[in-house]
């Protein structure tokens, strides 16, 4: 069953080398993490299928990379300098600070029990500042992005042109994104520095709506697909009392964490604020012309905007499961084959010269498609469930008798079945079992 302590993850993460506390031999620093050898390339895959899904199997979609660096004028224009804030309480008895719109109760602190005791709440802003170049002032002023999103409209009207795209079409980005969190909290769910996938879908206005739906549907399914179960997720629509000021209908992906239902990934209809706004404050045109209608107009703008490092915390809780062996216990991630870190383990059955060089042979046959892992130490059964703690789908065996059939063992990390297969047909065996 998924994991139901966000402890089980967290340790599992440590200890295999998922995730780690930043600068943690100086002691830590507060929510931030470093990931590790197989963190890396998990949240490389969670990235990759998120650009396979959204970009490569689609002809409406255009792949950009921005600067996370951005001057005031852009985030005036987004309105982040003025509204990107959170009401912000300190709790006079005990001094710890507090987001008032996230406790339970507003006149009571969640860290010592005094009532009464919070600040009058004060707008803190979320962006990040700093200085560009040798000499500080308000000319040097710049700001680490909250968003990947305000890239994809500044770049709208060279993106069209180039691209010679037409609404609907849309500009996708992932990239790294700040924000001084007051609170952060829960792991990797919550933290100051993080990674983002969004995409900015322009639309004639009137076909808002339509695309608003199937954004919603669309970006639900994508995590049903990669592994969660869909009993884990689901779509909320959010009050109108919730809605940011640029949008006229938003639904939260939420997935079932253990501390419960929180959000994965935000589907905004973002109307035309973005364009105009910054079409207003830049003096250029930012709109699209239909030759076929004669018609102009400024796109309106479907956002799906996830979180890069939740969806993989999603997909390790996910995934978590124990089970039994031959009356043995088993930790394994049951990762969908595109997210594990490792698709295949190659095990010689020993670390003989005799058989290692075949061993690496299949190795190198298998790392031109696949990320592998090679893995010769201890017995074969504690390596299977070393693969099985990592969410490795297969692991490989070579043995000694495949120095004279020419043939390897092939197991299946979610039933332990196990099958012979020649060398020379092991890439196409592996790649109708995997589907890729």
């Amino acid at each position: 069953m998924p994991a139901q302590d966000l402890d089980q993850i967290v340790g599992l993460c440590k200890r295999r080398g998922f995730v780690y506390q930043s600068a943690e031999i100086y002691g830590g620093f507060r929510s931030t993490y470093d990931y590790g050898p197989l963190g890396s390339l998990m949240l490389r895959n969670v990235k990759d299928a998120w650009v396979r899904s959204m970009v490569q199997q689609r002809d409406d979609v255009l792949l950009i990379d921005a600067a996370i660096l951005g001057p005031p004028q852009v985030w005036q224009a987004s309105g982040h300098l003025a509204n990107f804030s959170d009401p912000l309480v300190d709790c006079t008895e005990c001094k710890t600070r507090h987001r008032l719109d996230k406790l339970d109760d507003p006149e009571t602190c969640p860290n010592c029990g005094t009532k009464n005791s919070f600040t009058e709440a004060r707008e803190f802003n979320l962006m990040f500042k700093t200085q560009a170049g040798p000499v500080e002032g308000t000319g040097a002023d710049a700001y680490l992005r909250p968003e990947t999103a305000q890239g994809m409209f500044t770049n709208f009207a060279q993106v069209l042109q180039t691209s010679r795209k037409k609404p609907p079409f849309g500009i996708a980005q992932v990239g790294k994104s700040f924000r001084n969190e007051i609170t952060p909290q829960n792991w990797i769910f919550r933290t100051r520095e993080f990674e983002q996938m969004e995409m900015e879908f322009f639309v004639p206005p009137a076909e808002a709506d339509q695309w608003y739906e199937y954004w919603c549907n669309e970006r639900r399914n994508w995590y049903i697909e990669h592994g969660v179960p869909s009993d884990m997720v689901m779509l909320r629509p959010h009050d109108a009392d919730e809605l940011s000021h640029y949008s006229t209908g938003t639904s939260d992906v939420e997935f079932k964490f253990p501390w419960g239902f929180d959000e994965l990934e935000g589907i905004a209809n973002r109307t035309d604020y973005d364009l105009k706004a910054h079409a207003e404050a830049s003096g250029e045109k930012l709109d699209y012309f239909d030759p076929q209608t004669n018609e102009r107009y400024v796109p309106y703008v479907i956002e799906p905007a996830a979180g890069a490092t939740r969806a993989m915390a999603a997909f390790l809780l996910a995934a978590y499961d124990e089970d039994e062996i031959n009356g043995e216990k088993r930790t394994v991630l049951r990762l969908h084959p595109r997210i594990a870190p490792y698709t295949i383990a190659v095990l010689p059955l020993s670390k003989k010269d005799t058989l290692t060089p075949l061993a690496h042979d299949v190795r190198k046959l298998l790392a031109d498609r696949y990320m592998v892992d090679y893995d010769e130490t201890q017995n074969i059964g504690k390596r299977y469930r070393r693969q099985d703690e990592i969410g490795t789908p297969l692991a490989v065996t070579v043995d000694f008798d495949s120095l004279d059939d020419n043939a390897v063992t092939v197991r299946d990390r979610d039933t332990t079945d196990q099958v012979r297969v020649p060398i020379d047909e092991l890439l196409a065996t592996i790649s109708a079992r995997l589907g890729f």
